[in-house]
């Protein structure tokens, strides 16, 4: 089977510079979602039709399956596909679909090509409850399809039917290079009609068969950022269904965004307007506070994340406490019951089992071994201006507050740091180490008093 996407359109209602089929839904463009669909059926040829903003769609979707054939002038449907025939096998069948309807099932779609099998045309159809501005599916007394017709070129009788066409098809491959050069722009839009070939295949003897979803959703398509932001709030809330059906406890669905994968294990419950991109997977028993953004993350068993905490490309082990208001950045791996506090950012770093960083600290660049403890205020001076270095810190050590670590350096097991210290050289097992200090105290100081105006 080949498979066709139109996604030459400039989409004027978008209002926007942006390709229309560029335009994100959950995270990824509305033309790479119909072609992952596309992809889950196996096509023999995959063909994308670009147009308006080709280079920009070339750039975004292209894979070694993926072809493109350009639509310099869009003159409608039909002629959109024509340009792709000679990239297609005409021995199989070929489906034809939109780079802006993104959630139609995969599943649906099998079903209209089991109906059609290899010879006939089939056609998606679905029954709406307000038909207005689709193209109509006129049937003749025996319920045989005779054409479809579009709105504005159609009788009052025929704008009653319920029954629309979504423009997605399924045709013989070797008989539509005939049909597409007979079509004329004789039309309120003047354009050549790729709806028009259902009437070239009757005359031609071909059985025209449909089938319908199982939603009307799916064959929704995007005009405007209204219809835009209408269906990632279907498609988020079919993601909330999924997951509330695999047992996690969901504080609201609407406040949800899923823009990627999301795997969970058992008994994890996610809090309000918490956001995950990327892959990312949560473990037995972890729990998300409010208003987290996690992104390409594994989230260990028994794992809470309170609230306001950023994660991007971390690993957490079993029983880590994370924020509220922490930042894990690409690289950090934290150990089994490691604690990250509020305002504690973390990058490329490793901390070891029970380490705590728990208050207003920066650790970049590091491996912190078991049971360390880092006081608030802390810091690790990883770059010099020109290149990043790294810091060790060995098992047990205590640093205290407001101390700067200048890399690279390593500190010993068992070291304890005073607090305001800067450490710029190796320390040694089980040492203290401190900056010489004088502490000077005045008595019979006034303090200055504010000048009265």
């Amino acid at each position: 089977m080949n498979i066709v996407i139109l996604a030459a359109g400039m989409g004027k209602r978008m209002r926007s510079a942006l390709p229309k089929v560029l335009h994100s839904l959950a995270g990824k463009p509305l033309l790479a979602h119909v072609i992952d669909t596309a992809r889950t059926l196996s096509p023999t040829r995959l063909v994308v039709v670009v147009g308006h903003g080709a280079d920009k769609v070339r750039e975004a979707v292209g894979a070694p399956d993926v072809q493109f054939a350009l639509q310099d002038k869009q003159l409608g449907t039909g002629h959109a596909v024509q340009q792709a025939l000679p990239l297609l096998d005409p021995s199989v069948p070929t489906l034809v679909l939109y780079g802006d309807v993104p959630l139609t099932r995969a599943s649906t779609l099998e079903r209209l090509i089991e109906a059609a099998g290899a010879e006939r045309y089939g056609v998606l159809t679905v029954t709406v409850g307000d038909p207005t501005g689709y193209g109509r599916i006129v049937r003749d007394a025996s319920g045989k399809v005779k054409k479809i017709v579009e709105q504005k070129d159609a009788s009052e009788e025929e704008r009653r039917i319920a029954e629309i066409n979504t423009g997605i098809v399924i045709t013989p491959t070797r008989t539509l290079e005939t049909w597409l050069a007979s079509l004329r722009n004789n039309n309120a839009q003047g354009e050549f009609y790729l709806t028009d070939v259902v009437e070239r295949a009757i005359d031609a003897g071909v059985e025209v068969v449909t089938a319908q979803p199982d939603a009307e959703w799916e064959t929704l398509g995007v005009n405007s950022k209204i219809q835009l932001a209408e269906l990632e709030r279907i498609h988020q809330r079919n993601v909330a269904n999924a997951l509330l059906d695999a047992g996690v406890t969901l504080m609201d669905p609407a406040r949800i965004d899923v823009r990627g994968t999301l795997e969970c294990g058992a008994d994890v419950s996610i809090d309000v307007n918490c956001v995950f991109e990327g892959r990312v997977t949560l473990a037995d028993n972890v729990t998300i506070g409010p208003n987290c953004v996690i992104r390409d993350a594994t989230i260990g068993a028994g794992t809470r994340v309170d609230a306001y905490t950023h994660i991007e490309g971390g690993t957490t082990g079993a029983n880590v406490v994370l924020g509220p208001y922490a930042r894990l950045r690409p690289g950090a791996k934290l150990g089994d019951e490691a604690h990250i506090g509020n305002f504690v950012e973390v990058k490329n770093a490793v901390l070891g089992r029970g380490s705590k960083a728990n208050h207003l600290t920066y650790i970049g660049d590091t491996d912190i071994g078991a049971r360390v403890n880092v006081g608030a205020g802390t810091i690790t001076c990883n770059y010099d201006g020109a290149n990043k270095h790294r810091t060790v810190i060995e098992d047990d050590v205590f640093i205290g507050s407001d101390t700067q670590l200048v890399a690279p350096v390593r500190v010993g097991r068992g070291v304890t740091i005073a607090a305001g210290t800067t450490v710029w050289k190796d320390v040694g097992e089980g040492e203290l180490v401190l900056n010489e200090k004088t502490q000077v105290s005045k008595t019979g100081y006034v303090r200055p008093v504010k000048k009265k105006s």
